[in-house]
């Protein structure tokens, strides 16, 4: 795993003002990459590359970068593992070419190392950038500049798991692995857009290709882009589509048994975690004790001689704790494992690193556990698997059930009636519902937050939209309507919707698992691991995000993701091969921190402090009057509303840093 940077001038190209600045830029992306730092250019095209380097494949010198392809042509930096790269070399290396000599000798390709940069640059030499990354199973990122063509391209991993931020600045083209990379350039202008920020506060997170600047993007999932200088327009193309590979997936379904379903899955993650299990340095994994993680660590401790290092962090607060199950399960499996008990003097340390470590206004709360959970295992290995994925696969949110029943319920609705009914249900205070909830059934876990959930109900009863598509984006949202909450802004459209709606033969519950999987997994979820781990040099893998997995898993009948009301059935029946049923069969509780407890304690003065009132207004982005109106409502215990002041906590903390 590492970090690259670079840049084309169009105009004044100065060498050694160059080097500097593209040195500069590596410096603020050094986290990402701490054992060696590369630079290569092309004073001729005006053109820099910037490379950092964390050594997990091929240690040696041979494996550092910028590197450059056998024939000349191609020069690259690189992010990312190739996991099947060396089946690329035996591809390779079972095409002779001739030898420059006076004989008809003839020779494969003659490798300098063992590293996967080295091996997708041969493939780039015989069959072109495109051909290579289709043939390439793994995450990455990467720039590579073609010295015949005179063209730039940079190329993303198909789900998105490796970032890459670009935009012109002035005469300059700039890209980085992170916004810091580019921030270091000088010609870089901090133009916070407005209309994103909007969009920010609907979802706590900024989706592709919009970034908090104005100019600067982030390369979708899927796609290569191609820039030939001097001019200015960048050519974008998808070399992997998800709709596409569902829709081929839907027509082509899995025809077998249960049973050969459940074989074929397992197969196909021992071979995808036997292939991520490769790396010069150690290795170990994430362990929560829920399904996926404990399939990725069954899977890893089956095939390996010695016991895998697993990791986990715990709260003292019983409702979020899930240690004591990733601790069972350890014993279990049999692995060497270490937690970490988080208090909230914790998360006070390291509420100040989150602006710079996110770079842009970032706000799920699970943030901090996962940085800590990777500082943590970086103490002991370099490389950690996880078990993202699995819900946005086999339909395990518990929110998908809860947001088909209520659309159900809408839809039977006439828009008079719904408005009615909200109006009706917020004009008591969510106190009252609160008290009233002792009387109804709810589970004891929701009993406290009932007043919230009906609140929120209502409020979703008000504002739902006509079709199930934007119904789940607005159900999704932390504030439903945030151009009333952001000044001088209008909330981009979502491309992602308009592609959900184009595909009326889905159902409501493969909508969601779609619009999470092209979104919220890819700039919140893998944004958030990315971010957590390479800010203390860990790489990560992601084993249920292979495109094979993917692929299967739209090709499987949904009864097998769904079974008598089961989530994630088929990937249960998996797990139950390694662990027995009870301790697989429990209630989901998710990566959650008891942010709503600490903001009433520990966090309330950092809080105040940063709501404030005046300030706010001053700032001039937000409106402070419902801010306000929700911190009172929290503190005074009327109502939970942690997640929609997290969001514009993690903004005013950002601001605060980036100035």
């Amino acid at each position: 795993m590492c970090g690259i940077t670079g840049f084309i001038e169009a105009s004044g190209f100065n060498p050694e003002k160059a080097r500097r600045t593209v040195e500069r830029m590596g410096d603020a992306i050094r986290h990402r990459g701490p054992d060696h730092g590369g630079i290569w250019l092309d004073e001729s095209a005006g053109v820099l590359l910037g490379h950092r380097r964390l050594s997990i494949l091929d240690l040696s010198d041979a494996g550092n970068q910028p590197m450059i392809s056998p024939s000349g042509r191609y020069v690259m930096v690189f992010n990312g593992e190739i996991y099947n790269h060396l089946d690329l070399r035996k591809k390779l290396g079972a095409i002779q070419k001739p030898v420059i000599t006076d004989s008809s000798e003839t020779a494969a390709v003659a490798w300098r190392g063992h590293s996967d940069t080295e091996t997708l640059l041969a493939g780039f030499d015989e069959w072109g950038i495109t051909a290579t990354v289709i043939e390439s199973v793994g995450m990455f990122a990467f720039s590579v500049w073609d010295r015949e063509e005179r063209t730039l391209t940079l190329g993303r991993d198909r789900i998105g798991e490796k970032p890459l931020y670009y935009g012109w600045q002035g005469e300059t083209f700039i890209f980085a692995s992170e916004l810091k990379g580019i921030k270091a350039h000088p010609s870089f202008r901090a133009e916070i857009d407005r209309d994103v920020l909007c969009m920010k506060m609907r979802h706590a997170y900024i989706p592709a290709p919009y970034s908090i600047y104005r100019g600067i993007n982030k390369l979708l999932p899927g796609h290569l882009l191609a820039l030939r200088p001097p001019a200015r327009e960048c050519r974008l193309t998808q070399y992997w589509s998800f709709e596409k590979s569902a829709s081929a997936c839907l027509d082509n379904p899995f025809e077998g048994s249960p049973e050969e379903g459940v074989d074929h899955l397992e197969s196909l993650l021992i071979q995808v975690i036997a292939k991520q299990m490769v790396a010069d340095m150690p290795l170990g994994a994430f362990l929560s004790g829920g399904i996926d993680s404990s399939t990725i660590v069954a899977l890893m401790q089956a095939q390996s001689t010695r016991k895998i290092r697993t990791f986990t962090i715990g709260f003292h607060e019983s409702a979020y704790n899930e240690a004591k199950h990733a601790m069972a399960v350890s014993k279990r499996l049999g692995t060497d494992h270490t937690e970490l008990y988080v208090t909230h003097n914790d998360a006070l340390d390291i509420i100040p690193l989150l602006p710079s470590l996110y770079d842009e206004p970032f706000a799920d709360p699970s943030q901090i556990p996962t940085f800590l959970v990777s500082r943590l295992a970086r103490q002991s290995v370099s490389v950690a698997l996880s078990g993202d994925g699995g819900d946005e696969l086999f339909c395990g949110y518990n929110r998908y059930a809860a947001a088909a029943k209520q659309w159900k319920l809408f839809e039977n609705f006439p828009v008079w009636a719904r408005r009615k009914t909200s109006a009706a249900i917020r004009s008591l205070p969510p106190a009252y519902w609160n008290r009233l909830s002792a009387f109804y059934p709810f589970p004891k876990r929701k009993k406290h937050n009932a007043g919230t959930a009906i609140y929120t109900f209502a409020e979703q009863l008000h504002h739902t939209a006509d079709n199930f598509a934007d119904f789940y984006r607005h159900y999704s949202s932390d504030w439903h309507f945030p151009a009333e909450l952001s000044i001088s802004a209008r909330e981009p459209g979502c491309n992602f919707i308009k592609g959900v709606k184009k595909h009326p033969h889905l159902s409501n519950l493969e909508k969601m698992m779609a619009y999470d999987l092209l979104t919220y997994l890819p700039d919140d979820i893998l944004v958030k691991v990315d971010r957590a781990a390479m800010g203390v040099s860990l790489e990560t893998r992601v084993p249920l995000l292979d495109h094979r997995v993917v692929e299967f898993s739209w090709r499987l009948p949904f009864g097998m993701k769904i079974r008598n009301g089961e989530r994630k059935w088929i990937l249960r029946q998996v797990l139950y091969r390694y662990l027995p049923k009870e301790m697989v069969d429990r209630p989901k509780t998710g990566f959650k921190v008891p942010i709503g407890d600490w903001l009433k304690g520990a966090l309330r003065d950092w809080g105040e402090n940063l709501l404030d009132e005046s300030r706010i207004r001053r700032e001039g982005f937000l409106n402070p009057a419902p801010i306000q109106h929700n911190w009172r409502e929290h503190l005074a215990g009327h109502r939970d509303n942690s997640q929609k002041l997290w969001n514009v906590l993690m903004f005013q903390a950002w601001l605060e840093n980036s100035k």
